[in-house]
């Protein structure tokens, strides 16, 4: 099933200039949702994942359906401020300023394969942050899924070496 059609275009959100890529579409249509989830559980057999990983807020809604189809274990990567228990963090450089990403210090342990998934691939820094996270903790980055990759951002580059999976590109 061809997902492009689900994806919207919004101008100039959020700011002047960008062209958003809506997922709501796609997330309201039964089939194309299944076809996401469907095609990163394929992904997470072929490397392996004992462990699906997603970015808040919508890499939750992609990964959680990963981890659960699958039976695995979902580990939430959030902004900072945001989990209860003891956290590790890893900070990184926006084009506006910095921000800082969490997760749980007990959610990685030593040598998991993990999957980490989100919606859409940009310039890679968030995307980046969590590979870092994963690391500190003593877990492989197995791969990384997107829905959309923002080819002519060139955020595949900083993801190097880990292996990407992305079922639209735009270039």
């Amino acid at each position: 099933m061809d997902i492009a059609p689900f994806i919207r275009d919004i101008p100039d959100f959020p700011k002047k200039g960008i062209i958003f890529k809506d997922i709501t579409p796609l997330l309201a249509e039964p089939k194309a949702f299944e076809e996401v989830i469907n095609q990163f559980c394929d992904f997470a057999k072929q490397i392996n994942a004992q462990v699906i990983s997603g970015i808040e807020s919508r890499g939750f809604i992609f990964g959680a359906a990963v981890a659960y189809k699958l039976g695995l274990k979902f580990v939430p990567i959030r902004k900072k401020g945001k989990l209860p228990y003891q956290v590790v963090s890893e900070s990184y450089d926006l084009e506006y300023g910095s921000s800082t990403i969490e997760m749980h210090t007990d959610a990685i342990k030593k040598d998991e394969q993990v999957l980490l998934v989100d919606d859409l691939l940009a310039t890679g820094g968030t995307m980046k942050a969590a590979c870092n996270l994963i690391e500190k903790q003593g877990g492989k980055v197995a791969g990384i899924a997107f829905v959309i990759d923002l080819a002519f951002l060139k955020g595949a580059e900083k993801l190097k070496p880990h292996k990407i999976f992305s079922l639209l590109k735009y270039d």
